[in-house]
């Protein structure tokens, strides 16, 4: 999740760590820093220059995404100070993901060129895939919808991996 930051010269806010730690970047758009602090890392978007010991305060529009985003500052201040930086704000079951990378791996294959047949032998084992019955065997379909999930991730789906499932979509 990037975070916006601002300026501020005020002693409320906490000063931002060491950049030359990050990978910092400049952009059409502003300038852009991962900061790796223990094993997560930090994505931040400033105006600005980012520059080491100044002190900055988070920008958070309040849209569709701002609990996304505040959790995403709260994750970077803990982190900031020394403390655990909690939880992620949205983690996939193990079935879905199990699905997700069957999808991918199924996606790999079609856009390499091969059958459906031959993803399903590479996916569910050759042992699996009928000689005679395949065009109406349940794995053939599963591969067919496979592929039709990893084109549709592909195809921009997987914003909707970044945070929980909206009713109102």
């Amino acid at each position: 999740m990037t975070t916006a930051l601002a300026a501020s010269h005020e002693s409320a806010s906490q000063p931002l760590l060491d950049f030359a730690a990050g990978r910092v970047c400049r952009a059409a758009d502003g300038w852009h820093a991962v900061l790796c602090i223990g094993s997560v890392e930090h994505r931040i978007w400033s105006k600005q220059p980012l520059t080491a010991g100044a002190h900055y305060a988070a920008e958070l529009p309040i849209d569709r995404d701002f609990e996304a985003r505040a959790h995403a500052a709260t994750r970077l201040w803990r982190a900031m100070n020394g403390r655990a930086p909690g939880p992620a704000f949205h983690r996939l079951s193990k079935q879905r993901r199990v699905r997700l990378c069957g999808a991918l791996r199924a996606v790999a294959a079609y856009f390499a060129g091969a059958t459906y047949r031959s993803i399903a032998e590479a996916l569910f084992g050759e042992k699996r895939i009928p000689d005679r019955t395949w065009k109406t065997h349940d794995l053939r379909s599963r591969t067919i919808r496979l592929v039709q999930s990893g084109l549709a991730f592909v195809r921009g789906g997987y914003r909707k991996l970044l945070g929980p499932e909206r009713r109102d979509e």
